[in-house]
């Protein structure tokens, strides 16, 4: 994260004495990632946070992932996904999976259990609904719109508010944050970013549970476990640093926009190991006279491309069969570009009113069993005719 919060009672100075009320100290517990050479936080807590009493193996149902043959562009519609009664953890359907990251979508009707991924960062985006995410920092309220950012190793669960909570989900294998190149070199947003401070949000008070024999998922390197701790890990009265959950809703993204067509660079908001994530907002369109507002032809070469249609209208695949809650995915090895008859349209056009989330992987995506399960089919072959 790129600036300092403290949250609650900690001591005057790291690492020295936090008495209880009783007399007793307050465990301090360091969080920090690259050991112990980047960002970090220290939690105080009431009780041990190293204290469990069991530890048993939980295996998840397996990805099955299949490789992207024979190569062709895919369509798959999230709303299709047989979630049925399920929690944003243990429910997510995993759809597209490299070795980087995983991509998945859940519809959360109930409380998680109490998580923690070990792996990587997660960036969870909300595209219905509203839920608490619960942490050992704190609670945080997130909903519609919502990108969420938590980072590896927090302990959380995610509660649905008011009913179910539709979710794309993107764990990495490594840590999520702003771009570089948006950043002074001691963290600040600097002034040609997209969205700064103001716009982010975190847990601003401590949230404590008093529980015992409290079970814990944990996502690591080798698998999964299943943790049983002597005391509820949300038992921290304060903590200060640079690393927490945090949230900040696509709709503070402030569009970059020129005479013409920008690239999707302008867009990007995230960048994780090996990938990044970017988002299209509602934006006044390219201004010069001969502009062609919609994007030209392009083939990465080095990326696939993964759309999540979250939102208005998509002047560009107009004619393709896309609609809310679907994900396009253009492979490398693929040129694509807009629908037949979206160039013409678009002539002319000053504003797109249009809400995407993108992740460009630079390794090949394979597709599991739920990607396929909700494949429109014939997604490949629409640039074959004219869609007027």
């Amino acid at each position: 994260m790129p600036y300092y919060r403290s949250v609650g009672e900690v001591p005057n100075k790291r690492h020295t004495q936090f008495r209880r009320p009783d007399g007793g100290l307050y465990a301090e517990e360091l969080m920090g990632q690259e050991g112990f050479s980047s960002d970090s936080s220290l939690l105080y807590h009431r009780h041990a946070p190293t204290a469990i009493v069991s530890a048993s193996l939980y295996e998840p149902s397996p990805d099955n992932q299949i490789p992207n043959l024979p190569l062709m562009p895919r369509h798959l519609r999230t709303h299709k996904v047989d979630a049925g009664p399920a929690d944003a953890v243990l429910g997510r359907r995993p759809l597209l999976v490299n070795n980087d990251v995983r991509i998945g979508y859940v519809i959360a009707d109930r409380p998680s259990p109490l998580y923690r991924d070990a792996v990587g960062d997660e960036c969870l985006y909300v595209e219905e609904g509203a839920a608490m995410l619960e942490s050992a920092f704190g609670r945080l309220e997130i909903g519609t719109g919502d990108y969420v950012i938590i980072p590896t190793s927090v302990i959380h669960r995610i509660v649905p508010r008011g009913g179910p909570v539709r979710m794309l989900t993107i764990e990495a294998t490594g840590h999520i944050g702003p771009p570089k190149r948006y950043l002074s070199v001691r963290g600040q947003f600097l002034e040609h970013s997209p969205y700064c401070e103001r716009d982010q949000r975190a847990p601003d008070s401590p949230f404590t549970v008093d529980e015992t024999d409290v079970e814990v998922y944990v996502k690591h390197r080798a698998g999964w476990t299943k943790h049983v701790y002597a005391h509820h890990p949300f038992d921290v009265v304060g903590w200060d640093g640079c690393l927490y959950p945090w949230a900040f809703s696509i709709h503070d993204f402030e569009p970059i926009t020129g005479r013409v067509h920008q690239p999707p660079p302008v867009h990007q908001t995230f960048e994780g190991p090996n990938f990044v994530v970017c988002s299209f907002v509602p934006r006044k369109v390219d201004y010069h006279p001969l502009a062609i507002p919609v994007p030209y032809n392009h083939h990465n070469v080095d990326s696939d491309e993964v759309l999540f249609y979250t939102g208005g209208n998509y002047e560009a695949r107009r004619g393709s069969g896309i609609e809310q809650g679907s994900i396009s995915l253009h492979p490398s090895g693929f040129t694509h570009g807009p629908q037949p008859g979206a160039v013409e349209r678009a002539l002319g056009v000053e504003a797109f009113d249009e809400l995407a989330v993108m992740v460009d992987t630079f390794r090949p995506l394979d597709l599991c069993e739920a990607a396929l399960a909700v494949e429109d089919t014939g997604y490949a072959w629409t640039w074959n005719r004219n869609n007027r």
